[in-house]
């Protein structure tokens, strides 16, 4: 790849920054942009270029946008400053936001009237894999969008699969993933403050149950932090209520009902409405302590 490659990372939150710091490690001439400007310049000081974007994004080699919803991914793309119309032909655009499938397919569309090309490009792994490179990206595209989009699929990801021709698998297949992501925390909660009320520690739920038929990855990933009593947000309660929102709205376009989704979505609005928003999702355990009366561990 030639160190000519030039890209674009629209939202430098957790999961966006690792991705800019991975395309930079990969020698793209790497820009970052965030509402929120302190992370722009942490970027910049780090290595990242500078201009504003609507002074380099007909230089753009691809766009990366890794927002939080469908509509902000609308606004990046085209909104009053949108990037889309400003790209060259041929760049691509990479959204990686959890969004409904068809919002993809339009977008798809979109991008492809304009002769930019679109990959639906929905990540997992978590804060510390993005920062890694070590991402998984579950894409849907043309051939020519994965060509085009390759050198940050390369940079980013160390599992890229590629679900179809269009737009539109790749979401639906982060639907499923999230269902069971969300579902899996807020189960291991249950659990583990379930055992709490039988005399099981949370230190010893852990020893025990990351080692038994009941484990999964989230429990090993996020019980972890309720034994620490660290709620440092690597995901936020709050993307919960988005996502499994997005599940049920799919669910019912099908005629599928998704009680456990639904469950697991009331513990989430639950946290949130406890204040908890803006903390780690293991966070929802709070919900099970304070309804159980249990104090959880680095509580008072």
């Amino acid at each position: 790849m030639s160190d000519t490659f030039r890209t674009a990372i629209i939202g430098l939150g957790s999961m966006g920054y690792g991705i800019a710091k991975s395309c930079l490690r990969a020698g793209h001439v790497a820009h970052g942009f965030d509402v929120v400007p302190s992370q722009m310049e942490r970027f910049q000081s780090e290595g990242g270029a500078t201009g504003a974007l609507a002074d380099i994004a007909g230089s753009l080699d691809a766009a990366v946008i890794v927002v939080l919803n469908a509509a902000q991914t609308e606004e990046v793309m085209f909104g009053d400053n949108g990037v889309v119309p400003a790209m060259r032909k041929g760049s691509v655009i990479l959204a990686c936001a959890t969004v409904p499938p068809a919002f993809a397919k339009d977008m798809e569309a979109r991008c492809n009237a304009l002769g930019i090309h679109y990959l639906d490009a929905p990540i997992s792994g978590g804060s510390l894999k993005a920062a890694k490179g070590q991402l998984s990206i579950m894409g849907s595209g043309s051939p020519e969008a994965f060509a085009a989009a390759r050198p940050v699929l390369e940079a980013a990801a160390e599992t890229v699969f590629e679900l179809g021709d269009a737009a539109g698998a790749g979401s639906a297949m982060k639907a499923v993933n999230q269902l069971l992501a969300g579902v899996h925390i807020a189960t291991m909660a249950e659990a583990l403050t379930f055992g709490m009320t039988q005399g099981v520690s949370p230190e010893k739920f852990v020893e025990v149950i990351s080692q038994c038929a009941g484990t999964s990855w989230m429990l090993e990933n996020r019980a972890p932090h309720i034994v620490a009593g660290d709620y440092t947000p690597h995901s936020q309660v709050n993307i919960w209520p988005k996502d499994l929102r997005i599940v049920l709205d799919i669910a019912k376009s099908a005629s599928f009902s998704a009680p456990i989704t639904a469950a697991a979505m009331q513990q989430y609005l639950a946290a949130a409405g406890m204040g908890l928003g803006r903390e780690d999702d293991a966070a929802v355990a709070k919900v099970y302590a304070r309804n159980a009366g249990l104090t959880l561990p680095g509580e008072a």
